[in-house]
């Protein structure tokens, strides 16, 4: 059994429908049974979003997910008939109808159960069933969407519900790169990355797959293939960690324009501040990213982190409320601001990573605003001008380009 997902791009004309629908039957053709998760065509989602703006400024949560949810019902139909035109038989079938349950958080809800019976049920009797990415039904029968993504996290519940042999995520680009090639058009296809650098892949700002999708796939054990909808190559595979795989020191360079800057300054440097600026937010759903705070002077301190841009409406009100509740200098944004992150697993084992990414800025006269780190990822915030260049200088740094360096084998290491 497979499960194909195709992106808004793959399914963006009639044509390309019938391609797709095309490569579909040509898997089923081998005796697979298939199942394909496929986003809204195109531009579709955004279209929808303009279009309820223009209705109404601020959008209901319920009613603005009963709209967006149509886009993929349009694409799934679609694909089903071009199916069904090829000899195969073939049903179309919603969140909902597939059994995504999620929880009730409109616009960014999470998948609590699959209940794929009725997936199951069709592939046995050998139709390709087609299932809307991206939607779901809440426990008061209410649709929900899943965030930006949010069909790829659809199929790998959908895979890991159906107990899939692959997941195949197939898109616009052949694979996971070292980095983004239309800022590095030398950055090199990787082979094999482990759900953990993915992981912090994605989170670090890398389009080609989301982070959510990466971590369901990690907790339960599906096989990702990363693939181009457009030819017949192999992608990159997104699967545990294991000794046959690629062991490269540094996977790749990933980069976020999407988040801001908060600062807090003079704030009073004592027990409890810390939990008084961040228990608000995350109270408001409001995610927090990168923090530093500063070495106290005088018994007080600055305390700045980043969030994303698209949560500044919701939490300037937040944030000046806790301005005035923890008192200090007062609370400042900036939303000229990007990530550059590095990733590899053999961070753990080499020193002077680090060190030498900050020299590659540093050389390219790249000024860093915050440093944020985990064993495989190191960020650094910097100006929004700036992130591009600090996306090159940082892959030619590490000779990214490059066929792999292989990081030593483990038991030398311990």
């Amino acid at each position: 059994m497979v499960v194909q997902k195709y992106g808004g791009s793959s399914v963006g004309t009639p044509e390309r429908i019938q391609r797709v629908a095309r490569r579909v039957v040509e898997t089923a053709d081998t005796g697979r049974q298939v199942c394909v998760v496929v986003s809204a065509m195109g531009d579709t989602t955004d279209e929808l979003l303009d279009l309820a703006r223009q209705v109404s400024p601020l959008p209901h949560d319920r009613e603005l997910d009963m709209l967006l949810t149509a886009g993929e019902q349009i694409s799934i139909a679609l694909l089903s008939m071009a199916i069904m035109d090829l000899g195969r038989d073939a049903v179309s079938l919603t969140g909902s109808q597939a059994g995504i349950f999620t929880d009730t958080s409109h616009g960014k809800a999470r998948i609590v159960e699959v209940r794929s019976s009725r997936v199951g049920d069709a592939l046995a009797q050998g139709k390709i069933v087609i299932v809307a990415g991206f939607q779901g039904i809440s426990p008061t029968a209410d649709p929900t969407t899943l965030g930006r993504g949010g069909s790829d996290t659809t199929a790998v519940a959908m895979a890991a519900s159906l107990e899939a042999d692959v997941c195949e995520i197939y898109t616009d680009v052949d694979g996971v790169y070292s980095a983004d090639p239309r800022i590095v058009p030398e950055a090199r296809k990787l082979d094999a990355v482990s759900f953990e650098e993915m992981l912090e892949l994605s989170a670090s700002g890398a389009k080609v797959l989301m982070a959510r999708s990466v971590e369901y796939a990690r907790n339960h054990g599906v096989t990702l293939h990363v693939r181009s909808s457009f030819h017949r190559g192999e992608g990159t595979w997104v699967r545990k960690e294991d000794e046959s795989m690629e062991q490269a020191i540094i996977s790749g360079v990933a980069h976020d324009t999407s988040e801001a800057k908060v600062t807090f300054q003079h704030v009073p440097d004592q027990p409890g501040v810390a939990a008084r600026i961040f228990r608000p937010l995350a109270d408001a759903g409001v995610n927090v990213d990168m923090i530093v705070q500063n070495v106290s002077a005088a018994g007080h301190t600055d305390v700045s982190f980043t969030l994303p841009k698209d949560d500044l409406p919701k939490a300037e009100p937040i944030l000046q409320a806790i301005s005035e509740d923890v008192g200090g200098g007062g609370v400042s944004t900036d939303t000229d601001v990007a990530k550059v992150s590095l990733v590899g697993a053999g961070m753990k084992t080499h020193p002077g990573i680090a060190a030498d990414m900050f020299d590659a800025l540093a050389e390219a006269g790249i000024n860093i605003g915050i440093i944020s780190t985990s064993s495989i990822r190191i960020s650094c915030v910097v100006q929004t001008a700036d992130v591009e260049r600090a996306v090159r200088v940082v892959h030619d740094k590490f000779r990214l380009f490059e066929p792999a360096v292989v990081r030593e084998d483990r038991s030398s290491v311990a």
